[in-house]
């Protein structure tokens, strides 16, 4: 899944964005309120981490006008203020949860994963489609309780496709979570992936939806 973080303090970005990666993410980092607003505006992500106290334009004005916009995005918000009422404005903003400075990052993950679960009408961590389960949080993907080796990418497609379960999802959104928007990406990229998925696990769970894209059934799955 890939995940916009905006924070302009270069070291917490840096530390930020290497824990994201290490936790299975793609994440595109940018430091300037703008810049990270226009890309929230305009591509596709999972969810937003955003730092209030940003150059260019500042968080709750990113926040808002991505609400008004109708960007429905999960979004945690970062801030080193710790006046209630300041919590109370980015919550009234739009924001899904609030993470004043400093933080562990264990908790910005636990955070992270709540948000994007909700998003997608989850409450566990563990969701499950017929004879396959995910574990979000141990990143792990079993069948009939046994492990499966993905590697990081594989695991993001099956992962974003279980969290969307019941929802047929576009081969276009799949290839935009799959990569960062720093890389070209190729057309068959996502074609190749699922054929190495499908023949990883032992049972059948992404179905093909011509022309439209790719589902995993809310009940057993079976293509």
């Amino acid at each position: 899944m890939r995940i916009l973080l905006i924070e302009d303090d270069p070291r917490i970005r840096a530390d930020l964005a290497t824990t994201l990666e290490a936790a299975g993410y793609v994440v595109d980092a940018e430091a300037d309120g703008e810049e990270g607003w226009h890309l929230g505006d305009t591509e596709t992500y999972g969810a937003a981490i955003l730092d209030l106290g940003l150059p260019g334009m500042d968080g709750l004005a990113v926040l808002k006008r991505w609400r008004a916009a109708g960007r429905d995005l999960p979004v945690l918000v970062l801030t080193a203020r710790g006046a209630w009422a300041e919590r109370v404005e980015g919550i009234d903003a739009g924001a899904d949860d609030y993470l004043a400075k400093p933080f562990r990052m264990e908790e910005l993950l636990a955070r992270l994963r709540a948000i994007i679960r909700r998003s997608g009408g989850h409450a566990s961590p563990v969701i499950e489609a017929g004879r396959v389960c995910l574990d979000t949080r141990q990143m792990r993907v079993t069948a009939d309780g046994v492990p499966v080796s993905l590697s990081p990418q594989e695991y993001r497609l099956v992962a974003y496709l279980m969290l969307n379960k019941g929802r047929v999802v576009p081969q276009q959104e799949l290839a935009e979570h799959l990569q960062s928007v720093h890389f070209e990406r190729e057309s068959n990229a996502v074609e190749v992936l699922i054929g190495r998925v499908r023949r990883k696990l032992p049972v059948a769970l992404i179905e093909t939806r011509r022309g439209f894209g790719y589902l995993v059934p809310e009940d057993e799955a079976g293509e």
